[in-house]
């Protein structure tokens, strides 16, 4: 099993909470509450997963969070949102 740390974005009550996830470009989730945006989260896990299984294309690796910490780019949001780790199970899909 996998994990990704995801990002959640939480600005209020007036808004969605956001997760998306450094590692792999293109896959969010949201959710009215960061529970629901959690569990919307694993489904797009799955989903993203699909669709590079489709394409012939392995899930990358997680990186840990000192990685994640270490990259300029994504740096600024770790220190200024909520992280969770969102467990992912291949189920037919080959990590690389």
């Amino acid at each position: 099993m996998s994990h990704y740390l995801a990002i959640v974005e939480d600005a209020g009550a007036e808004t969605a909470v956001g997760v998306w996830f450094p590692d792999l470009p293109g896959c969010f989730s949201a959710g009215d509450d960061v529970e629901a945006a959690l569990a919307n989260a694993r489904t797009a896990l799955a989903l993203y997963a699909e669709e590079l299984a489709a394409s012939g294309r392995a899930m990358p690796p997680p990186r840990s969070v000192a990685q994640l910490r270490a990259d300029p780019v994504v740096a600024a949001d770790l220190a200024s949102n909520l992280m969770a780790l969102v467990s992912f199970e291949p189920t037919g899909v080959a990590a690389e």
